[in-house]
This record gives structure tokens, C-alpha cells and sequence, in this order.
């Protein structure tokens, strides 16, 4: 389609804007004209934003409705890592992704995940080798390689954690990073080993100790993790060194917001709108080397309108020449996703969640931050009744349960501070990163009934309080247990009604279901639970 477009032109190369004309032929930009000063009250034309980490499985949207919901708020394209559906199907779940993403005009930038499994502390649904991942970094489709959350095996030089790092450089991928709190030498290590992101900074003096160390920092607003506030005042300085991203984001999120939210906020800051944008837009195209448009001449015609440089108010989005979101409402129409899995789960007895007292003394605990994935660890004295560890919601010190979902097994336990239930349960197929079944609740019936909405559907998120049936909640994700394969916006809907009632029940988390999938993960300190029972994240061994 050959078309042209009037606005202010927004030239990041040349930290510059003017009034001008925009041609379009084939899906590339021919020639821009340049017709005098900037002029009030004209849309004006940028490079569209690019989600520099996102994990698309978070949204519980399969790629494509995804693309669908993100294109109305700007975002042209992801750099994406497919780890989730990985962890589950392996394979399969990688091509999956890149297939679906392929059914709509939107650049998704799939990496080859390196840790399938995370950790060997944990029941996953595959594995990785590094044959395998380095028969993916060789495919065409695959660009990078995915978040090294192995750190320890980084800083060990276990053989192959280093085959998978020596396998990206061989092909001369980028190689993504993952280390909490990492300082000093061993961050240095980590750096030096050719990592060249983070996205997992919760301080400006980690991040700024990283950056000297040569690596790019990925300052992260997702549903539950948002670093946004502890990183955000280091892009005027170190604007080449830095990108937005989401990481993870579910959909009642996705449907208010996304990478253009990010930048509305960085410049309420005073921040220039040029280092902003260039984070938002630019960054992530050089780093990556993605096929993106940055609005220059013979560029893909990627582009976005907005309103004003202040809200980022998104007036149209452009991919290859092709309008896929014009105010507010999404072009992309929704297509029948195939259906894979792996969940082979029994049904539950009430009596599963029972949790045998050993010590009504002295008990580790979870403590879960609201906004942040680590956890802090608790000494606590719990509720005990008949020999057995009660939920006590009076101090709001709760059971929390993980239950193998790829065969049956023993349900582990934990005591877990701060989802605030002061009635009934949550459960989550959703469970970083191996996504067995985890659940939070007040007493054993109800967890019970959460955990058992979540088998009967293979996979989902739930809320139930056994003493009022009637108020229950199930939002199927039968694609890996991560995914829904409907509408974007009807799964927006679902959710939020389903997070309302989990918020009715007592939870004063932002994003209680969000938090509760990352009580599993064994890769960011302090202390998780896995199906294989209390984990020290310090230590990295199981608590005994």
C-alpha cells in the first residue's frame, strides 16, 4: 500500500522535530519531506515502541492476541522470550510461539531460552540441552539468547551453562541476562562471560555498578515487578545504555497500557523526550539488530501517531505500511490458536493440604513484597491444631501449596506473609518457571476447590471459598496452562473479574495472582517453594 501521512516528524537521530510529509511505498518509508517548523496542534509521527524483555505467556494471551491489545497503545514489536511454554513442552512450545505470532502484522523477536529447566531443584515439563539450544539460535527466527537465570552456573563455569553462552556467540547473538542483586566481582564475572542485559536491578546502585561493567539495564514496570521508580533517574545519564520493557504483564494491564505509559512517565519527570524515546524506540533496534523501522528513509514503515509528547496518547499504529490500531480500537482480528499441553494431575482430597507440625515453635516463612519478586524470610511461630500448621489470616500468615502438575506427587507446603486472604483460596497453573500448580488460602477446603478448578481445566487461574460456592471463579488457559486461546479483551475481562474477587477475599496485593506466581521461583533470593519443597534462594539449596 502506497500512502503519505502529515505531523510532526520526531527524528531521534537528529534529536530534532519538524512539520513534514511521510511517503509510504511497499511497507517502506520512500522519502520524508521536510515543510517548515513544528506546528500546534498536529499529531505527531515517531518510531513505535519496542518491548525490550517480555515474557508474552504472562499476559495469558497467546502471541497474537497479544500483538492484538499492545498495537493500540504503540508497540510495534517485543523482544520475547519464550521460556515459559518451554519449560512446559519444550520444543514444541518454542515453534508454537514463533507459529502463532506469524498469523499477524507484528514483529515479535523470539530468543532460544537457556534455562529449560530453570534450576534441577524443581519438576519441569522439559528440557534444553545445548544441542537443543544451539540448533535454535541457529534458525532464522530466533535472535538472541534468552535470559541467563543461571547465574551461579555462570560465576561456577559449569560446562553447560558455557556451551549455551559460547553457542551465541558463535552466531553472534546477544546474549540477555538475569541476576538479582549481583555486585562486585561476581557481577563482573557474570558481564565478562558476554551477558550483555539486566532486567531484574532492584537498586539505582546495582544498576549503575552493572552499567560500568558494560552492560544495558532494562528498567522493568510489570503487574508485579516495577523497578521503574529505583532506576528511572539514571536514563539521563546513561540514555544509549538503557530500554523499557515489561517482562511480565497480564492482560487487564496490557489493555490500559504498555511501553507508551513508561514514557509518559519518564517525561512527567523532566526527563528530555528524546532520551525517553530513544530507550522506548531506539535501543532495543540496535541492540537486537531488529528489522524495525526508526523512521528514517527506506526503513520499514513502523510508526506510531500520538496526541503530544506528554501522555503519549496513541492516535494510529503502522506496521510495514500497514495501519493495525487507529484510536483505540485494534485492526488485528482474532484467529483459532492450536491447543498444546502437558498436565497430568489427579484430582485433590482436602486432606492433601494437611500440614504436619514439626516445630510449632520455630518455622521459615515466605514473605512476599507487593511490586517486587524477591522475598524476605521469616521466623514465625505458627497456628497449630490436632499436630497439623493452620492458616492463621488474624496475623495474615497463610498455606501456600505447589502441586507437580506432570505426574502425581506429594503436595509440598509453606507458610507464606502478606496476600492479606482473610477468606478462601487462589490457585495459578502459572508458576515461574517450571508452572506447576500453586495456591495461597485461608483453610484446606478451599484450597482444596482452587487447586481442583485449576485441574478440571487443565490449567488456570482460580479463586473459590468453599463456604460460599456460589462465589468462584475458574479462567481456562488451556494452551500450555499458561495461555487462553480467546479473545484478548474477553481474557482481560475474565481476569479482572477474577482478580476482584481474589481482592474481595482480603488480598491488598496489586496483583495477587501475578505475586503468587512468583513464589516459585527459585532464581531471585530470598526463599521460594517448589514441588519439591522450601527453597533457599541464598544458598540455593533446599531449606532443610
Amino acid at each position: 500500500m502506497n500512502f503519505q501521512i502529515k505531523g510532526n516528524v520526531v527524528d531521534l537521530r537528529q534529536k530534532e522535530i519538524f512539520f513534514g510529509t511521510l511517503h509510504v511505498e511497499e511497507g517502506r518509508i520512500s522519502s520524508i519531506e521536510r515543510e517548515g517548523p513544528q506546528r500546534e496542534g498536529v499529531d505527531f509521527l515517531l518510531p513505535g515502541f519496542v518491548d525490550a524483555h517480555v515474557h508474552i505467556e504472562s499476559s495469558m494471551l497467546v502471541p497474537a492476541e497479544f500483538a492484538k491489545l499492545a498495537v493500540v497503545h504503540g508497540t510495534v514489536a517485543t523482544v520475547s522470550d519464550p521460556h515459559e511454554i518451554a519449560n512446559v513442552c519444550g520444543m514444541e512450545g518454542v515453534d508454537f510461539m514463533i507459529a502463532n505470532g506469524k498469523e499477524v502484522p507484528f514483529k515479535f523477536y523470539f530468543g532460544a531460552p537457556s534455562c529449560v529447566p530453570a534450576t534441577g531443584f524443581e519438576t519441569a515439563g522439559a528440557s534444553l540441552g545445548p544441542e537443543e539450544v544451539e540448533a535454535l539460535l541457529a534458525r532464522k527466527e530466533i535472535h538472541y539468547l534468552s535470559e541467563m537465570m543461571n547465574f551461579p552456573g555462570v560465576l561456577a563455569e559449569d560446562p553447560e551453562v558455557m556451551a549455551k553462552l559460547q553457542a551465541a556467540k558463535k552466531l553472534g547473538k546477544p546474549i540477555d541476562g538475569h541476576a538479582p542483586g549481583l555486585r562486585g566481582e561476581d557481577a563482573k564475572k557474570y558481564v565478562q562471560a558476554g551477558i550483555s542485559t539486566d532486567h531484574e536491578c532492584f537498586t539505582r546502585e546495582e544498576a549503575l555498578e552493572k552499567l560500568g561493567y558494560g552492560m544495558k539495564i532494562l528498567i522493568r514496570e510489570g503487574s508485579a515487578a516495577k523497578n521503574f521508580e529505583a532506576l528511572i533517574d539514571l536514563l539521563p545519564d546513561h540514555g544509549d545504555e538503557m530500554m523499557f520493557c515489561s517482562d511480565d504483564k497480564h492482560p487487564d494491564s496490557l489493555v490500559k497500557g504498555h511501553i507508551n505509559q513508561l514514557c509518559a512517565r519518564a517525561v512527567a519527570r523532566g526527563i528530555d523526550v528524546f532520551k525517553v524515546l530513544k530507550a522506548a524506540c531506539m535501543n532495543p533496534v540496535l541492540h537486537y539488530q531488529m528489522q524495525v523501522g526508526l523512521l528514517s528513509v527506506g526503513d520499514p514503515a513502523d510508526f506510531i501517531t500520538v496526541r503530544d509528547l506528554e501522555d503519549f496518547v496513541v492516535t494510529a499504529t503502522f506496521i510495514d505500511g500497514n495501519r493495525v490500531a487507529e484510536n483505540g480500537k485494534s485492526e488485528i482480528t482474532t484467529t483459532q490458536a492450536t491447543r498444546i499441553n502437558h498436565f497430568q494431575c489427579a484430582i485433590k482430597k482436602t486432606q492433601d493440604f494437611q500440614f504436619e507440625s514439626l516445630d510449632p515453635e520455630k518455622v521459615q516463612a515466605i514473605e512476599a513484597l507487593d511490586g517486587q519478586l524477591i522475598t524476605n524470610r521469616l521466623w514465625v511461630t505458627p497456628s497449630v491444631q490436632g499436630g497439623h500448621y493452620q492458616s492463621d489470616p488474624e496475623n495474615d500468615l497463610l498455606k501456600m501449596v505447589v502441586i507437580n502438575r506432570y505426574h502425581d506427587a506429594p503436595v509440598a507446603r509453606a507458610l507464606v506473609k502478606n496476600f492479606g486472604l482473610k477468606r478462601g483460596a487462589i490457585a495459578s497453573s502459572v508458576a515461574h518457571d517450571s508452572h506447576n500448580i500453586i495456591a495461597v488460602g485461608v483453610d484446606d477446603d478451599s484450597l482444596c476447590r482452587a487447586v481442583n478448578l485449576v485441574i478440571e481445566n487443565l490449567g488456570g487461574v482460580s479463586a473459590a471459598d468453599h463456604l460460599t460456592p456460589k462465589e468462584e471463579r475458574v479462567l481456562p488457559l488451556p494452551v500450555g496452562g499458561l495461555m487462553s486461546d480467546q479473545d484478548g479483551y474477553r481474557v482481560a475481562e475474565l481476569y479482572t473479574a477474577i482478580d476482584q474477587l481474589a481482592k474481595s477475599f482480603g488480598s491488598g496485593l496489586s496483583a495477587p495472582f501475578m505475586t503468587l506466581s512468583f513464589m516459585a521461583l527459585l532464581v531471585i533470593p530470598h526463599i521460594k517453594l517448589r514441588d519439591l519443597g522450601l527453597f533457599d534462594g541464598d544458598r540455593f539449596e533446599f531449606v532443610r
